[in-house]
């Protein structure tokens, strides 16, 4: 009889496992799903953090430059005012010479208040040539210079806060190398 109700125990230990094998899968099923749904839950907190602070980048960005486009017309405005001001003050007659006084205050004026919104004039003349904020429109050779000077600004280059919004455009000095010039010959 032991050896009976062993046996049935055993079978009944069987029975019980392969009852609790599909419960024990069933519940590593569920556990697998829930680990996958939380990782998930945790990609897309993830991707949302990108994107607010993608978003917080862009409109930091379009804030800081909003003003470009209105700056980009004024400084045409500014341009114009420094060619009236070149006049001579010397060869006007008095009503014009009032006149010109005049745009010298409008024109000190337009670039403080200019200033005082993070533009700035990019200054090259007699700086070495840097093509990130200028543009050489002609090449001129002076020895009395280095070789890559900025030796005539053509038109005034402006930086608002720190993007250039328009290059200078500038005359260059290169100096010719005569030495290049005799190994050319002899080949």
């Amino acid at each position: 009889m032991k050896k009976e109700s062993k046996e049935q125990t055993q079978e009944e230990v069987k029975k019980e496992k392969k009852k609790k094998n599909p419960e024990q899968e069933k519940i590593a099923s569920l556990e697998q799903d829930i680990e996958k749904l939380n990782n998930d839950i945790l990609l897309v907190k993830a991707e949302m953090q990108n994107y607010r602070k993608r978003k917080d980048e862009e409109t930091a960005s379009l804030l800081k430059y909003a003003n470009q486009d209105l700056m980009l017309e004024l400084i045409g405005i500014m341009d114009n005012f420094e060619r009236a001001i070149k006049l001579d003050d010397n060869d006007l007659t008095d009503e014009l010479s009032k006149f010109l006084a005049g745009f010298k205050m409008m024109y000190a004026q337009l670039v403080e208040i200019m200033q005082k919104y993070g533009l700035e004039e990019i200054e090259a003349l007699g700086k070495e040539f840097d093509p990130s904020c200028m543009e050489a429109l002609m090449v001129d050779s002076d020895k009395d210079r280095e070789n890559n000077t900025v030796l005539d600004v053509l038109m005034k280059g402006y930086r608002l806060k720190d993007r250039v919004i328009r290059p200078c455009r500038v005359k260059v000095n290169q100096i010719e190398n005569n030495e290049n010039k005799g190994e050319d010959k002899d080949e």
